[in-house]
Parts: C-alpha cells; sequence; structure tokens
C-alpha cells in the first residue's frame, strides 16, 4: 500500500490531490506532519468547494502554513485536552454586513465555529438599534457590536441598561470619510458648513471620530454640519440620491462608493487615529455565567479567525469567502481593495495601506475609557463616570491575555497606553483633563 493518503495513490495526502499538485519528499515524521495538518484543513474549511478554492488560490505549502499558523498541532492537543462540555451548541449570532466583522463573519465559511463543537447560525442584522434590542432580548447568544455599544448598553445610555461584555475587538482602523463626487474641490473642513453627514449609530466610533475630525477644524458637529443615523447597506444609496453629503462610515461601503463612481475617500479614519478601535464582539453577563465552557470554545474560535486575518497573505482568500450574499453581498474585488489595503480612492490615485484595516483583537481599557471622554464631550452621558472602573468591567482584557495565550497570541503587558488622536496625545489615567481641553463641546 503506498505511504500517500490520496484516492490516486500520488499524493501525501487528499488535499494536495485536489490541488493536483505533485508529492513532495519527506520521511515517515513529514508524512504524519501532514496527515494532521490535512485533517486540521478538512476541520477548518469543511466545504469541499470552498476548501478547493483555497488550495488552488495559495498552494498547497502556503495553505498547510497558514493552518499550522493559525491551529499549531501542539496547541490543538493541549486545548482538546482542556475542553470541557458545552452547556449550549447551537448559538445564534447577530452581524451587520461589514469588513469590520471579518472575523466573526470568516469563522463561519472556514469552519472555526464547528472546530470547537459549535453549531452558529450567523444572523444578518438591519441595523445598530436593532443589534442592540435583540441582544437586550434575548434573541441573539452573541452580537457584533460597534466598541462603544456594550458601554453604552451597560450604562444605560440609549437604553434599558443591561451589563454587556466585549470578548475581543473585531477590527482597528477600517474606516473611511466618503463624499460625494460632487465635493471633490471642497477639501477643507471648513467648507463642509450645512454638510449632511451620516454615521451608522449614535454610539458609534464613526460618530465620535467624525465629530472630533470636524470640531478640531472649527466646525460645531451639533450646529455646522448635520449628522444623521444610516445603516451602513443604506449608505451608498443615500450617496447617490443626493440625501447626503458624505459619511463616516465602514467598509467596505467607502470602496463600494469608490466603485459606483459614486463617491471619493477623502480620509481613512487610520489617518485620524492610527489603530483605533471600530466593532466588537460581544455577549451578556448572564450568557457568560449560564454558559461559562461555551463562551470559552466561543471566544477561541473569534480569536482563532482573528489570528488569520492579522496575516496579509490571508486577505485575498478571506475576502473571498466573506463576499457572497449571505454575508456581506459585495464584489469580492471590492472586498479585497478594503482588506488588502491596494485601492482606488475616487479621485485617480492607487493607494497602498496594508494597515487600512488590521484585527488586532485585544481590548485595550484605554480605548474605553476614551470612548467614554466623547460620550460625556457631547452629552451622551452627564455627570461623574468612574472610567476606570467600567472599563475594566466592560472590556474583559483579562480574559482576553488568558485566552491568547492558549493560541500562542501575543498580548500586551499592560491594558492602558496613551493614545494619539490627529496628534493630540491622551493620557487614560486623566480623562477628565483631557475632556477640558476642548473648545468645542456639548454645553453641561
Amino acid at each position: 500500500m503506498s505511504i500517500y493518503g490520496c484516492i490516486c495513490g500520488r499524493h501525501h495526502d487528499p488535499a494536495e490531490h485536489e490541488a493536483g499538485d505533485e508529492p513532495q519528499g519527506g520521511g515517515s515524521e513529514a508524512v504524519s506532519g501532514r496527515v494532521i495538518e490535512s485533517s486540521l484543513l478538512r476541520s477548518l474549511v469543511p466545504q469541499d468547494g470552498t476548501r478547493r478554492r483555497f488550495i488552488r488560490a495559495v498552494g498547497v505549502n502556503a495553505a498547510m502554513a497558514a493552518i499550522a499558523s493559525v491551529l499549531p498541532v501542539g496547541a490543538m492537543q493541549a486545548l482538546a485536552q482542556e475542553k470541557r462540555p458545552l452547556e449550549k451548541r447551537d448559538l445564534k449570532i447577530g452581524f451587520i454586513p461589514i469588513t469590520c466583522a471579518t472575523p466573526l463573519i470568516m469563522a463561519d465559511p472556514l469552519g472555526f465555529y464547528k472546530n470547537e463543537g459549535l453549531n452558529v447560525t450567523l444572523n444578518k442584522t438591519a441595523g445598530w438599534a436593532l443589534i442592540r434590542d435583540k441582544m437586550l432580548n434575548k434573541e441573539h447568544d452573541a452580537s457584533h457590536f460597534l466598541s462603544p455599544m456594550p458601554l453604552a448598553i451597560s450604562m444605560g445610555a440609549g437604553s434599558v441598561a443591561q451589563p454587556m461584555r466585549v470578548a475581543t475587538i473585531q477590527n482597528i482602523n477600517g474606516q473611511a470619510i466618503t463624499l460625494h463626487v460632487k465635493h471633490k474641490d471642497k477639501r477643507d473642513p471648513k467648507q463642509w458648513k450645512g454638510f449632511k453627514f451620516a454615521v451608522p449609530f449614535d454610539y458609534s466610533m464613526h460618530n465620535f471620530l467624525l465629530r472630533y475630525y470636524v470640531a478640531e477644524h472649527g466646525l460645531d458637529p451639533d450646529r455646522d454640519i448635520q449628522i444623521r443615523v444610516v445603516p451602513p447597506p443604506e449608505m451608498v444609496a443615500n450617496l447617490r440620491a443626493g440625501n447626503l453629503d458624505g459619511y463616516l462610515g465602514p467598509d467596505p461601503f467607502n470602496q463600494r462608493a469608490v466603485y459606483d463612481e459614486i463617491g471619493f475617500i477623502h480620509m481613512l479614519s487610520k489617518e485620524l487615529w492610527d489603530g483605533h478601535p471600530c466593532c466588537a464582539f460581544g455577549v451578556s453577563e448572564e450568557f457568560i455565567k449560564q454558559n461559562p465552557n461555551t463562551f470559552i470554545a466561543l471566544y477561541r474560535a473569534v480569536l482563532s479567525a482573528a489570528r488569520m486575518a492579522r496575516e496579509p497573505k490571508n486577505r485575498p482568500l478571506i475576502a473571498k469567502v466573506i463576499s457572497p450574499a449571505n454575508y456581506l453581498n459585495q464584489p469580492e474585488t471590492v472586498v479585497e481593495q478594503v482588506l488588502t489595503g491596494k485601492f482606488a480612492d475616487g479621485l485617480g490615485n492607487v493607494r497602498n495601506v496594508p494597515e487600512r484595516a488590521d484585527f488586532d483583537p485585544f481590548q485595550w481599557h484605554s480605548m474605553a475609557v476614551w470612548i467614554m471622554t466623547q460620550m460625556k464631550r457631547w452629552g451622551y452621558i452627564k455627570g461623574d463616570v468612574n472610567y476606570r472602573q467600567i472599563a475594566e468591567k466592560v472590556f474583559l482584557a483579562t480574559d482576553a491575555k488568558k485566552r491568547m495565550a492558549e493560541l500562542d497570541m501575543k498580548s500586551p503587558a499592560s491594558s492602558y497606553a496613551r493614545i494619539k488622536v490627529m496628534g493630540k496625545e491622551f493620557d487614560p489615567a486623566q480623562p477628565e483633563k483631557y475632556l477640558a481641553g476642548f473648545a468645542i463641546r456639548k454645553a453641561a
């Protein structure tokens, strides 16, 4: 009998057979390793068609290297021994169809949930208010959130208070200010008085970054421009119809506006705050208490997906698997431009910004403190705020460190760091001093 593991007997494993590659040399240890890696590949990518496309797109060796980097065999064996019975296997997870949710979405077609024994149904949801309400009503077990939302919900800002927790940040950067093509001659924000802008939700980084940006240019966001809440999938249509002059929104809808020749990218959010959080993955405190083993399995699945998403070489494959109708429902070329950072900006340039979007999952407490300063700055919360206490309750940084260590993922020694937004330093130890330094803010 051939030592090779495919049906024709010429390849090391079925994955090589499917790709049509020639067998490669190696002793019994190498063959054994290939069999283990092939099993991991089949576990992670159970759909035959998707697996074949993956192999053909990147090649067998690159495919196996990617799988090994995401799920090292040793770590998998150790985790298998530690896994405990799941309290709940069938889960419903809400998401908005944007690239911010890449780890959460790709974990479905690439098998990360199934690898943890979970049967996940991803529910595409129309807007952020509905995302919030479905979590409050327990229609969803876990959810894609805007990173300010669990803070707001936990504090009772904009809704009934209910303890929500951030397990991971889904993405950093990855947003942009997009303007209608008729405004190519109005690149100075001082020319934007009277403009109508959209953001996806009041409690969003988009809202806070847009307000910060125009205020730094001397405009009062509550008086000099209009800011409307528009669900991300409706932003391009509203721009086309002339209902908006622009938006600070998530991708792929910035790139889609360029693709449709409706808008241009005025500025990437990375240029405002490099490394800023945008979306998060969260659950209720009640879910964690009732389903601790399920929560850990879910945590590992999303972290493993984030680990794969952080590797630039994996981005073309990821664009392919998250673009279909049941996920983003966008042209693959649009999604790939966002994820690879090589894109047309609508101004006649092809830009190369590899960090346009990234997927660092660690939830810095300093991020939460900054968000709350802006919530207070613009009147969304009032009175005294115990920034540190709320940040550390809602953003589960300690849990993240533990789960990341299990997967050989690096996490920072401290969960607090100084931040620079438009060149201005934010010290998370002095949030009220930071707030007092703003000339433009909502009157108390």
